[in-house]
């Protein structure tokens, strides 16, 4: 079976004049019997079809993902101010790709 794209939602990047956040369910993304995953990609042109960002989550991944949203949203919301008690976060060269 084929790679296959569902459309999920279609939302406005707050901040862009034509930037977008797209979120897809997409089945068999990596090749013939791989799991399927929902794919979140954020264009500035508005490009959905190929965004120039995007991340694919394992459905088994969703709710701790969910859950780390809820949590920067709830602690560190677009009023947030840094203060004497923000500590950097060391940058670790083994997480991460290109």
């Amino acid at each position: 079976m084929e790679k296959k794209r569902t459309e999920i939602k279609l939302t406005h990047l707050f901040g862009t004049k034509d930037g977008i956040i797209n979120i897809a369910h997409i089945t068999n993304p990596y090749g013939e019997k791989s799991e399927p995953v929902v794919s979140i990609g954020v264009d500035l042109h508005g490009n959905f079809q190929n965004p120039e960002w995007k991340v694919h989550i394992p459905y088994e991944n969703i709710d701790d993902v969910i859950e780390g949203l809820t949590k920067a949203k709830e602690e560190f919301g677009k009023d947030f101010e840094e203060d004497e008690n923000s500590i950097p976060l060391p940058f670790d060269e083994s997480i991460g790709g290109d």
